[in-house]
């Protein structure tokens, strides 16, 4: 879920707007890269769940926790988000800039994670590299995506926001 000045989606009984609920990878507030109870976590890559463990076990030691505001996405909570973000920004190319389609989110593949709370966030954006996480897009500070080239160095440089990922074209 984006975390831009638009108005966040609605939670009624545990579902975003009654469509969907924890089963499609919405998660409430205060949840852990640790929560195997959530699809949100439990559903994301392995390989990128064992460096978000990782990275929460070693920002522990800084006293910073790593929540999870979104992961792993059914298509219906893509679809779902997507339409408001249509609602929100009017179009769809004005849109894309903060959500992706069901066919091209790596969030519905288990491939991305947006991490709550700034601390946790400015901790990756610092330590990160060194566990293959990296943010990938300048407007999404929240947005990580597994590298592991990155542990040898540093992350690829980011995109300014999703329209420039080519993964996001049709």
């Amino acid at each position: 879920m984006h975390q831009s000045g638009a108005s966040a989606p609605q939670f009624v009984d545990g579902a975003v707007d009654g469509a969907v609920d924890a089963a499609d990878g919405v998660l409430p507030d205060g949840v852990t890269v640790f929560d195997d109870r959530y699809p949100g976590v439990a559903e994301l890559d392995p390989d990128l769940l064992r460096a978000l463990r990782d990275a929460a076990t070693a920002a522990a030691d800084d006293g910073v926790t790593i929540y999870v505001n979104s992961g792993w996405r059914s298509r219906g909570y893509q679809n779902e988000l997507l339409s408001e973000a249509v609602s929100t920004y009017g179009s769809e190319s004005a849109a894309a800039r903060w959500v992706a389609t069901a066919d091209t989110s790596p969030h519905v593949s288990g491939e991305a994670v947006d991490i709550g709370k700034d601390e946790a966030t400015a901790w990756l954006s610092r330590h990160g590299a060194t566990l293959g996480l990296c943010q990938i897009y300048v407007n999404e500070p929240w947005h990580y995506e597994l590298r592991p080239a990155a542990r040898e160095g540093r992350c690829p440089p980011m995109y300014a926001d999703p329209t420039h990922d080519p993964r996001m074209q049709p």
